[in-house]
């Protein structure tokens, strides 16, 4: 089991910039692949960014260039920088930790959420 904490939301005017952070704690040897998502209201959670053991990322071609993963492994703290934000960034936005290291049934954690809204 992992358990994961998300923070940094909060309101922004578009051009604007955000980090947010997610802390995991329990299995974290276990993590194969943790991510980031975003859902908001009338819409299916989409897929931010990922963020491999072995250092590669992943965004999604709309995303690329304005969004950055990273990870910092001595305090188990996954990151998110966002950069260039839009009114449709807006959203609450999940960290997410797979688990494959340890488990073959696809297990996974989710963050309780941390929104993030972009208005003038």
């Amino acid at each position: 089991q992992v358990h994961l904490v998300e923070s940094g939301g909060a309101s922004v005017q578009p051009g604007g910039s955000l980090r947010l952070s997610c802390v995991a704690s329990g299995e974290t040897d276990c993590i194969s692949t943790m991510g980031w998502y975003r859902q908001s209201p009338g819409k299916q959670r989409e897929l931010v960014a990922t963020f491999t053991i072995g250092g590669s990322t992943w965004y999604p071609n709309s995303l690329k260039g304005r969004f950055a993963i990273s990870r910092d492994d001595n305090n188990n703290t996954m990151y998110l920088q966002m950069n260039s934000l839009e009114p449709e960034d807006t959203a609450v936005y999940y960290c997410n930790a797979a688990l494959a290291l340890c488990y073959s049934d696809y297990q996974a954690s989710w963050g309780q959420g941390t929104q993030v809204t972009v208005s003038t």
